[in-house]
């Protein structure tokens, strides 16, 4: 009887220890975006205002990351007027509505390891209120006790009803139109 009660408490042991919640270091971690149009392209960086994830050994069992859609800035122009021009129209309702929605939001249901470093996240990407399944492939390293993954995820903006410019809603656009997908190259660090 003694052995079988050490044996379940070590059992107990074990699965207590594997269970982590790794926090988001918002300083450390970055998003980069890129968003192209015909002829070009704009870049940016936006800020986490939290986030968490859920680790159980070798996989991840849930996690949410925010990100304050006012802090997004631009990146590749330098005229100070024509650079606030450019995120005033960002923010505003033809593209993110930052006044009404000033958060995104990603919640991630699982990761697993699929090579080497290289994990699979799978969750929702809720933006202006449509939520929407994504799928992300990161890299994770340990650096001076962190845990950091790098990655990117590709964002269709006709899902979240972010429809200026867009050739999936408006006919004519010419040398007008941006495309629908943007770019965030993301890199998370979190504390144990």
């Amino acid at each position: 009887m003694k052995t079988t009660t050490l044996f379940i408490a070590l059992l107990v042991a074990g699965f207590t220890t594997s269970a982590q919640n790794l926090s988001l270091d918002v300083a450390k971690s970055s998003i980069d975006w890129t968003g192209k149009k015909v002829g070009g392209q704009h870049n940016g960086v936006i800020k986490f205002a939290s986030g968490y994830l859920n680790a159980d050994g070798n996989a991840y069992s849930s996690g949410e990351f925010v990100v304050d859609m006012n802090s997004l800035t631009v990146e590749d122009i330098k005229d100070a007027e024509t650079n606030g021009k450019l995120v005033g129209h960002l923010k505003s309702d033809d593209f993110f509505g930052v006044a009404t929605y000033p958060t995104a939001k990603l919640v991630i249901n699982k990761g697993v390891l699929v090579k080497d470093n290289t994990y699979e996240f799978s969750g929702k990407l809720t933006i202006k209120q449509k939520t929407e399944p994504v799928t992300i492939k990161a890299t994770m390293t340990s650096k001076d006790g962190h845990e950091v993954f790098t990655g990117q995820l590709v964002v269709d903006r006709s899902k979240f009803d972010v429809r200026y410019g867009s050739g999936s809603f408006f006919d004519n656009l010419g040398d007008n139109m941006i495309y629908d997908d943007f770019t965030l190259d993301f890199k998370v660090v979190f504390n144990k």
